[in-house]
């Protein structure tokens, strides 16, 4: 908070997190800070299991044979709820931007409907839900336009993705759109396509130390989508050692912006 003026929750994308910790959050940040909140990967139709969710809930949820919850829509309700919740100290203190529901690949146009994703919309409003699509065939040319009216009538955010090349289904295009005129949200995920596709753990993943170069075409980016949206994040997921705050103040001094101490 010392170096930026937003922050994207990752650690509840794994558990809900504690209204306590949350309300310490809202007051050890200054006033204007913002945090995008990554959901809860069930709500993103992640594989989940019964650890992975809060301990009252455990008993009365229905698992596979291979232990992965099974999310129903009675579940999905009360797991929105929580979430709401959980992070209403934020929301009171006007620094929640946005909810970032990070799709799995597996979410897939053959066997899914946009209207799946309706439910965490509504039950989250009046936050807007930012939504990033892993799976490549949402972005066909066939579909990629009824998408983007669905995010809008919906009041959703779409994301659009810095990623690495490639055609690899979950590789999604870098493509950039405005579905909701209060925010653009971008998201870079680095360009190593070989660690994207194969790396075993997170941080082998997104391993990427984005150029002056890259980063002024991020820079561009941002500036067009400024163009659209009121408010404009651009969140660095390359997130190997410290290469995503390094990019983040990279690109802050591409937009003429004060980019704060080193360390």
């Amino acid at each position: 908070a010392e170096r930026f003026e937003a922050v994207e929750l990752n650690s509840s994308f794994y558990a809900i997190p504690d209204p306590a910790t949350v309300e310490r959050w809202a007051e050890a940040t200054p006033e204007g800070f913002q945090f995008d909140v990554k959901l809860h990967r069930l709500l993103s139709h992640h594989a989940a299991k019964l650890k992975d969710l809060p301990k009252e809930l455990r008993d009365e949820i229905e698992t596979t044979d291979r232990g992965r919850v099974i999310l129903d829509r009675p579940l999905l309700d009360e797991m929105v709820r929580r979430s709401a919740e959980a992070f209403e100290p934020l929301a009171k203190a006007g620094k929640l931007s946005s909810y970032l529901l990070q799709l799995t690949p597996g979410f897939d146009p053959r066997k899914n409907e946009l209207e799946e994703l309706a439910p965490v919309i509504e039950g989250l409003a009046p936050h807007p839900v930012a939504i990033e699509f892993r799976r490549r065939s949402w972005a066909s040319a066939k579909r990629f336009e009824d998408v983007l009216d669905w995010l809008t009538e919906h009041g959703a955010v779409f994301v659009s993705v810095d990623s690495p090349p490639g055609e690899h289904v979950p590789i999604f295009p870098s493509i950039d759109a405005v579905t909701n005129e209060s925010l653009a949200y971008l998201r870079c995920h680095g360009r190593n396509t070989e660690g994207y596709m194969s790396g075993r753990s997170v941080a082998e993943r997104f391993d990427y130390d984005y150029s002056t170069d890259e980063l002024a075409e991020i820079a561009d980016r941002a500036k067009t989508l400024a163009e659209e949206a009121e408010n404009v994040h651009v969140m660095f997921n390359n997130n190997a050692r410290e290469l995503a705050p390094k990019a983040a103040r990279g690109l802050r001094v591409q937009l003429g912006q004060d980019p704060g101490p080193a360390a």
